[in-house]
């Protein structure tokens, strides 16, 4: 880096590299330091999603039409009133007696709504696509590597599915096709498990950068200039 650096952006650098190596030092054990920086990382990420929800979600969705126009928008008072019935949670406080139970009906809400949408969601963006592109064409015109698709993407979802079928003795040709579905459920597991672990050595690799060239090469270097 040859751009003449302020010295916030020093002073930025240096806390991030120390932040950095604090918590590269768990290779080696648990220790104080890497216990300073994850207590560091969980305080700033609550600060970060408490003012980031009050934001989004307080102000942008309740607040502002309530201010804009109380009369059209006065239904929003359920749900935020519900949602202020959560904090009865942290009672008791001084005089306030023990009134928790009364943050059960915006939790049962925000449960059923959430279950609600989760299902459809899934079913929707997971489930029925799988049906849809499970009936493929088995058809060896297509071309032989279409044709090999088709028909593994087939195969394995019904061996698959015969795996998780427990009403049955697995002998014969049902134990045969379970043993199949054992075989797709490892690949497919490695295979996320290799996205994920390519992932976080990117991860790395940006934060091994950072230290080398931004770190090492910007502020270190500068002061032997």
């Amino acid at each position: 880096m040859t751009e003449t650096l302020s010295l916030w952006q020093h002073v930025e650098i240096w806390l991030t590299a120390f932040v950095t190596i604090a918590l590269f030092s768990f290779l080696y054990k648990d220790n104080p330091v890497y216990k300073f920086a994850e207590h560091i990382f969980a305080g700033l990420s609550a600060g970060y999603y408490v003012g980031l929800i009050a934001q989004s979600v307080v102000w942008s969705m309740l607040i502002d039409p309530l201010a804009a126009s109380f009369t059209d928008n006065w239904l929003l008072l359920i749900p935020g009133g519900l949602g202020f019935l959560m904090f009865s949670r942290l009672t008791p406080i001084g005089p306030i007696p023990d009134v928790s139970w009364i943050s059960r009906w915006g939790l049962a809400l925000v449960v059923g709504v959430t279950a609600g949408i989760f299902i459809i969601s899934q079913l929707h963006g997971l489930v029925m696509p799988q049906v849809r592109d499970t009936f493929v064409s088995l058809d060896p015109s297509q071309g032989t590597l279409k044709f090999m698709t088709a028909l593994m993407s087939f195969v394995g979802v019904i061996a698959t599915l015969v795996y998780f079928y427990f009403s049955a003795e697995r002998r014969g040709a049902l134990g045969g096709i379970a043993k199949m579905g054992i075989w797709f459920i490892m690949i497919a597991f490695g295979a996320q498990f290799g996205y994920t672990v390519m992932g976080r050595v990117s991860l790395l690799i940006g934060r091994l950068y950072f230290l080398i060239h931004d770190w090492l090469g910007a502020s270190v270097g500068s002061l032997f200039r």
